[in-house]
């Protein structure tokens, strides 16, 4: 009985849950893992200063509460939430307008410019490189403080964003209708007009939205290198140890992400 009983597990065929891996890979595995945690031990915060900054923690938070509510405050607060958004929505707009033939250019197999492709790939790359405060203080040497370095950084940043996305979705877009036109001797445009952006356009209205919420929240900090909006009178409240003030502001900041998020959320499920 014991000797059949073993015979069946000799049977029975091993699975290697586990695939073998060269010593190259074992090797690249180490290193990656090596790299995680010295990073982690250099520069993660220790349990001594999580402890040490708790009471300090506890201190900002009594002085930051309750937040200003005084009504002549409010109303500067409402007006610079009111030039953020105007930031954002500019920005977006003008970044979107300018993705468009930007992305055409550099996708694949659609792009009337095909030897020049990687360059527009390459432009796309640069922009959403540059963080966005690098391109805030750019803007603001160039055309000084205020809303309009703002609405320029938030442009070129919608055009690193969703240029890269455009491009995938006019490539990843049904072929058989662009070869079906190109065999009637549609040019380019007429292709792209006519069967890429049809096919394209619910990815691409996704990426726009999501681009807008993504510009609410980057218009925010813009502010704190003088390019406009809330940010600044955030930073200023800072600056001047008025803790109230800055919980307030953030607490609006808060409420108008949310309500940002909630409506890009209701447009994009009644659009598909």
């Amino acid at each position: 009985m014991v000797e059949k009983t073993t015979e069946r597990r000799m049977q029975i065929p091993q699975i290697d849950r586990v695939g073998k891996i060269s010593a190259l890979q074992f090797t690249l595995w180490v290193v990656v893992g090596a790299l995680i945690f010295s990073s982690i031990y250099s520069v993660s915060p220790s349990p001594q200063r999580i402890v040490d900054g708790a009471p300090r923690l506890a201190s900002l938070m009594g002085r930051m509460f309750p937040p200003e509510t005084d009504p002549q405050f409010l109303r500067r607060v409402f007006w610079r939430l009111l030039e953020t958004m105007q930031i954002a929505i500019a920005g977006t707009a003008l970044g979107v307008v300018l993705s468009l033939p930007i992305g055409w250019m550099s996708a694949r197999g659609i792009s009337p410019l095909q030897p020049l492709t990687f360059l527009f790939k390459a432009l796309i790359s640069f922009f959403r490189t540059v963080p966005d405060l690098v391109w805030a203080l750019i803007f603001v040497i160039t055309v000084g403080l205020g809303a309009v370095a703002g609405t320029m950084t938030i442009m070129v940043d919608t055009i690193g964003f969703c240029g890269r996305f455009f491009a995938e979705a006019m490539e990843d877009a049904d072929k058989e209708p662009q070869e079906a036109l190109g065999a009637i001797g549609a040019s380019k445009f007429s292709i792209l007009c006519g069967a890429v952006l049809p096919d394209a356009m619910p990815s691409l209205i996704n990426t726009t939205l999501f681009a807008l919420e993504k510009a609410v929240r980057s218009s925010v900090v813009l502010g704190l290198v003088g390019a406009g909006g809330i940010g600044q009178e955030l930073k200023s409240s800072f600056d001047l140890f008025q803790y109230r003030k800055a919980a307030a502001i953030m607490l609006a900041i808060f409420i108008i992400v949310l309500l940002m998020e909630w409506l890009t959320d209701r447009l994009r499920r009644s659009l598909n």
